[in-house]
């Protein structure tokens, strides 16, 4: 099999690179160079928002069997790598998002809910929901129905993050001391292990899938107390989970998502848009998810491999809980003092 990816070098099309040579694939990427691309893979550079930024790919009268791109900006931009890459490649693989629905998605949602609207496959940048979507149109404008596989992940986790939802919890728990955990304990999860989206998608390229896919875990495959139990274990320290009810945590004005990553309430629509989609779709055509601590062990040991600094997206904001409002919202009188 022959693969190109668009970008390649970070988080989700690293996953993807690693994973087709793990099979033995020839790959390309194209990037901007302003990261090392992984071993044994054909490097072209370009930068597709620039003009004649994708010289290097008309340079080259190379083929492929299948494209992978995760590109999250103006849609304008599959269109234009998707028109001229239309002949030359069998399938258009973009890596979308369950923000394409309409807010607020209802609770189980599958494929066939309504989608965000305003949206356009020659749009410039707008907003994350729509910019996704906009690439969703143009990879099927120029590749068409058959195809063309929309894989519309929620929750990414696992090693070689850049958002830093994951790296958070593990350097917060490696702290020790008492942690403010977000409950309930038993509050269920759903997220995708990067190296399990890049393998189901290897596997939707050989088999020649087409369409749109919710790609997380099954609902529930874990819960915000066996994601953080497995972070105490990974990193052996002494932490005390503080268990602490979601009104309390509301009460003192911290954002879900955002400050306590990944936690986000029981019962409001944002829990049922992150945590409940219906991914029997992707099941039934592969998908397998490996356990919470298999994720859990390999986020640290990259973490630790790069010497405890997580990368960063420029275009997303830090994540995480100032130390001193955790402090005030365990001990509220200040006791421990």
């Amino acid at each position: 099999m022959r693969l190109l990816v668009l970008g390649g070098t970070e988080f989700v099309g690293r996953a993807v690179v690693e994973e087709a040579l793990g099979h033995g694939w020839e790959v390309t990427v194209f990037h901007r160079g302003r990261h090392a691309a992984p071993p044994g893979v054909r490097s072209l550079h370009g930068d597709r928002t620039a003009p004649g930024g994708l010289a290097s790919l008309t340079g080259t009268d190379a083929s492929w069997d299948a494209v992978v791109d995760t590109w999250s900006a103006a849609p304008r931009a599959v269109r234009e790598t998707a028109r001229l890459l239309r002949d030359r490649a069998g399938r258009y693989v973009y890596v979308s998002s369950c923000s394409v629905y309409a807010w607020a998605p209802p609770a189980g949602y599958a494929e066939d809910a309504p989608l965000v609207d305003g949206a356009s496959a020659d749009a410039g940048p707008t907003d994350y929901a729509r910019d996704k979507r906009g690439g969703e149109l143009a990879a099927v404008a120029e590749f068409g129905t058959d195809r063309s596989l929309l894989v519309r992940p929620g929750l990414i986790l696992g090693p070689y993050e850049n958002v830093g939802r994951l790296p958070w919890w593990l350097h917060r728990i490696a702290r020790g001391g008492p942690v403010l955990a977000p409950g309930p304990r038993e509050l269920p999860l759903q997220y995708v292990d990067v190296r399990d989206l890049a393998a189901w998608i290897a596997g939707a390229v050989r088999r020649e899938l087409s369409g749109p896919y919710n790609l997380v875990s099954p609902p529930g495959h874990t819960t915000m107390g066996g994601l953080l139990d497995a972070c105490v274990r990974a990193t052996g320290a002494d932490a005390d989970l503080r268990w602490t009810d979601p009104g309390t945590i509301l009460d003192a004005g911290i954002e879900p998502w955002t400050q306590l990553p990944v936690w986000v309430p029981p019962g409001t629509d944002l829990h049922d848009a992150l945590h409940t989609a219906d991914v029997s779709r992707a099941v039934r055509d592969g998908l397998s998810c490996r356990p919470v601590e298999d994720t859990v062990d390999g986020t640290w040991r990259w973490l630790r491999a790069l010497g405890g600094t997580a990368p960063q997206r420029p275009d997303r904001p830090p994540v995480g809980l100032d130390p001193q409002v955790e402090a005030r919202v365990l001990d509220p009188d200040g006791v421990g003092r």
